[in-house]
């Protein structure tokens, strides 16, 4: 699990250009990422995911995603099905 984790950071850190990511969002979603490490989802369902609840989080936020996700549900929500998330 973690070669795809490390894979999967390597393509988000490919793409922080053109997401307009920078260093902490790349850190936010790699904690997520290894947050979510045991779900019985492929690693790139819950790349989507955490890149979509990173998206949705203000800029100064100080909480990770798995502590913001708790306390919005309709994000969370919108995250599982654009994720593909079952």
């Amino acid at each position: 699990m973690r070669t795809i984790i490390a894979a999967s950071l390597i393509a988000i850190c490919g793409l922080a250009g053109e997401a307009r990511a920078d260093a902490d969002d790349v850190k936010w979603i790699a904690q997520c990422m290894k947050d979510n490490q045991e779900a019985k989802v492929e690693a790139s369902v819950i790349q989507k995911y955490c890149s979509c609840m990173n998206n949705k989080m203000s800029s100064n936020e100080s909480q990770s995603i798995t502590q913001w996700e708790k306390t919005h549900p309709a994000e969370r929500a919108a995250c599982d099905k654009e994720a593909g998330w079952k």
